[in-house]
């Protein structure tokens, strides 16, 4: 340790990527409002807001602030009665990559077809995520195919829900959990452990919102 060296306390705005989960549980299944506390809303940052806006979702920004420099805000999420699929071109995928798998699942509640596009980084993640998500979400009866930079999701209003690997991808461990608050069936993770890398929270924050996972 370092002799001396005093750190000052420092308020930190949310990740907007963690939060993402929290965001999508609200729209799709919440039945009062779900409000998600001191969220960094970085332009940089906020597709996944924009997108599920688009898509028909109910997103309000409250109390607006500066935290460490970063704009930040509360969000108060309703779910909504009715989502319409969109597409997403490349230039919106740098403010939502870590998300975008969240937008899988959505478009598979969806109504309609959801498209995403230009997002090769997908498979350069923890995992080739294009694969994995699209494999996970079919064998929960999501109707999805991958994109050499993407992927296509026909919305058919349900996911039924069954077995699920996070194949060691903390995002992809997060997803089945989300997957099984509206399943028919609910999700089992195998290896949803790997939430432990970004938010180890995760699984109480999950049980606030009425999901059990294993």
């Amino acid at each position: 340790p370092i002799e001396g060296l005093r750190l000052p306390d420092l308020d930190v705005p949310g990740d907007p990527s963690s939060a993402g989960y929290a965001i999508v549980a609200g729209v799709l299944r919440g039945d009062a409002k779900v409000r998600i506390d001191g969220v960094n809303l970085n332009p940089a940052r906020t597709g996944l807001i924009d997108v599920l806006r688009r898509m028909g979702a109910r997103i309000e920004i409250v109390e607006e602030r500066l935290v460490a420099g970063e704009p930040a805000g509360d969000l108060v999420v309703s779910r909504a009665d009715q989502l319409d699929a969109t597409t997403v071109e490349a230039d919106e995928v740098p403010s939502l990559i870590d998300e975008l798998p969240l937008v899988a699942l959505v478009g598979a509640l969806a109504r309609g077809v959801t498209e995403v596009r230009g997002a090769q980084e997908l498979r350069v993640k923890e995992t080739d995520r294009v694969e994995t998500v699209v494999s996970a979400l079919r064998g929960l009866g999501a109707e999805i195919e991958g994109r050499p930079d993407g992927f296509v999701v026909r919305g058919t209003g349900r996911v039924r829900g069954g077995t699920m690997k996070a194949s060691g991808d903390h995002r992809l461990a997060m997803l089945g959990g989300v997957a099984g608050l509206v399943s028919d069936e609910g999700v089992t993770v195998d290896g949803f452990e790997a939430v432990e890398v970004s938010y180890p929270a995760f699984l109480d924050d999950l049980r606030a919102l009425g999901g059990v996972a294993s």
